[in-house]
């Protein structure tokens, strides 16, 4: 039986983090991972929707290149290509993530790792045993899987998971996508921006339902603008599958009923995590709705068992985990580490335009008792959005009105995923108004609106 100080059971974004990082402080550590390094961040989700959401942003460019002075005739584009950048961009930084695990001495086991006793890990490859290991601190982020919604499980033909939906052989003429948040929104928006006909089906009142009220209406409008068309208030009841195509049942909330024939079906509703055949039986490790149980140092009930990431609940984030991971590993050094502040965790969708928020939107912040000061500014009035021809935008701020702290910030807009990070320092540093009115943006930038929108919030606005 092989000995470490830490064993990490899942090489995602949380899982081969926390093994560099233990790593980092001197301590012996080995990693399990089942089928791909990287988890399905780098392989099935974060990283190649963005390298296909990058062509089809690409496209969409060439196709308004006349508003530019530029002339291109004949524009089309190749799906085959456009999957196999999106797989080799995958498989590039998947063999990144081998490489950092051989630079920081971390031993990697390929196969499903369970507890076997205390302190104790078995490790099987297609039933077969490949290694049982030892350590005194185990993390578990063995991530999570899509959601299946009843009566219209994923068939990998017809109905499509997240998987089937990053690698299609031809394009659709028709889809329905079942479920509006970050996934579901960046795949109707990838296939709607390349020509299909898009249908969104959201069960909340609103599209983006996390989001605050405003931006998600505004990038509602935007998505109607592109040709989307969208249901809330809307589910799917059921389907009737045809020879090359799906009927889908919906209904709405007042009990209107409406039948939408459609080439295929994506579902987007969330993801389950992945707790099963762990060995938690016997442990005490508690799971809570599906999720386990953890503190603010990621601890579990049980001594010396640890949880990361998606198979700790929401927000259900790459970043989020990977931050979970050096937080977890520096608490087993003793190192003393921050507890992880949930309000601080920027939040992004890649559609278009791009959707980012961080801490509480304005509903939530007045639910909470605070009294609020609100600023917004318009991409309209940026001089740089007007260059870059992306006029349509919008920052959002919260404020507490007694203190100055902020609460929350809102963006829709060109590559506002970039532009969140600066409000999420702010946030991490707890920043007042007058630090951010303080603060030189640099002129002519995108990054302007975040200094106008909080001037807004105090009447201050320069600019409209």
């Amino acid at each position: 039986m092989e000995k470490f100080d830490v064993v990490v059971v899942g090489g995602g974004p949380g899982g081969y983090v926390a093994a560099i990082r233990a790593s980092q402080l001197g301590l012996k550590t080995a990693l399990v991972e089942r089928e791909h390094l990287g988890g399905i961040c780098l392989n099935w989700g974060c990283i190649p929707t963005k390298a296909l959401l990058r062509s089809a942003e690409v496209y969409r460019n060439i196709q308004h290149a006349s508003d530019y002075g530029i002339s291109v005739k004949d524009v089309k584009f190749d799906l085959k290509k456009i999957v196999s950048r999106s797989r080799d961009v995958s498989s590039q930084l998947t063999k990144g993530i081998g490489f950092l695990m051989k630079k920081h001495k971390v031993t990697v086991f390929d196969g499903v790792g369970a507890l076997a006793g205390r302190g104790k890990i078995s490790v099987s490859k297609e039933k077969k045993k490949v290694a049982d290991i030892e350590a005194k601190h185990i993390i578990l982020a063995t991530g999570a899987r899509a959601r299946q919604l009843p009566g219209v499980e994923a068939d990998g033909k017809l109905i499509w998971s997240y998987r089937e939906a990053m690698v299609p052989t031809e394009m659709p003429k028709s889809l329905l996508v079942v479920g509006s948040g970050a996934i579901g929104i960046e795949f109707a928006s990838f296939y709607r921006t390349l020509g299909v006909e898009v249908t969104v089906v959201e069960v909340m009142d609103r599209v983006l339902p996390v989001e605050d009220e405003e931006i998600s209406a505004f990038a509602q409008k935007a998505f109607e603008k592109e040709g989307m068309k969208i249901k809330t208030g809307t589910t799917v009841k059921g389907v009737t599958k045809g020879k090359n195509n799906v009927t889908a049942h919906l209904e709405t909330k007042d009990g209107k009923k409406e039948n939408i024939t459609v080439d295929r079906i994506i579902v987007a509703i969330g993801i389950v995590a992945n707790t099963e055949g762990l060995g938690l039986e016997g442990t005490n490790v508690k799971i809570e709705r599906g999720h386990i149980v953890v503190d603010d140092l990621l601890r579990t009930a049980e001594p010396g068992i640890y949880a990361i990431g998606d198979v700790t609940g929401a927000p259900w984030l790459a970043h989020k985990a990977s931050h979970e991971g050096v937080i977890c590993v520096e608490g087993i050094a003793g190192k003393h580490p921050h507890a992880m502040k949930r309000e601080n965790i920027p939040g992004c969708t890649y559609c278009h335009p791009q959707v980012a928020s961080v801490g509480l939107t304005e509903r939530a912040a007045k639910e909470k008792g605070y009294e609020v000061k609100v600023g917004r500014f318009p991409f309209m009035g940026n001089g740089k959005a007007i260059a870059l021809g992306e006029p349509e935008g919008l920052v959002k701020t919260v404020f507490d009105a007694k203190t100055g702290e902020l609460l929350g910030a809102h963006l829709v807009g060109a590559e506002v995923t970039e532009l969140v990070q600066g409000f999420v320092v702010g946030k991490t540093a707890e920043l007042t108004e007058t630090e951010f009115m303080e603060t030189v943006f640099p002129h002519p930038t995108l990054s302007e609106m975040m200094h106008e929108s909080v001037l807004d919030a105090y009447g201050r606005a320069l600019h409209i």
